[in-house]
């Protein structure tokens, strides 16, 4: 199972900002698999306004994870992928959501102000998450670009 979660990633990546200027690299292939393993790959990178994860799941839903200091906000792209990944089910867990119904429809759960701080409110990211033909890499360049490091995002995806 591990090998076809990692080969699914299609995103993983930790944004950061040192002295005010924003620096980007890629995660480890394991933080796929569970929300824990993800913020033990983002606490080690200095931030001065908290470390941001981005990873993206086979075209199928994506977590953003902000980590400061020892407190996690969390935001994951489509509750129904919780049935099928290991990372959004782990995520559903943290942040104790109930099974979705056989017949929920695709939307966020977790933290929509995640990003408000930093100029992306939760209207901008219900808006992103809000169009059904963007794949969730796409919506992490949307949502990179607003941040001010979509050059860089782009420049690690492709």
């Amino acid at each position: 199972m591990e090998n076809e979660v990692e080969d699914a990633v299609d995103v993983a990546l930790v944004a950061y900002r040192e002295e005010g200027v924003w620096q980007l690299t890629a995660l480890p292939s394991g933080v796929g698999e569970d929300v824990e393993e993800l913020e033990r790959a983002l606490r080690p990178f200095p931030s001065d306004c908290g470390v941001i994860g981005m990873v993206a799941v086979d075209e199928d839903f994506f977590v953003l994870a902000r980590v400061s200091g020892t407190h996690t906000r969390l935001l994951l792209s489509d509750v129904t992928a919780i049935d099928e990944w290991p990372l959004a089910s782990s995520v559903a867990d943290e942040l104790d959501l109930p099974d979705p119904e056989e017949d929920d429809e695709p939307q966020p759960a977790g933290d929509m102000e995640i990003l408000a701080d930093l100029g992306v409110t939760a209207i901008d990211l219900a808006v992103m998450l809000d169009d059904p033909d963007a794949y969730p890499d796409e919506v992490l360049g949307d949502i990179a670009e607003r941040l001010g490091f979509g050059d860089a995002y782009q420049a690690l995806v492709d």
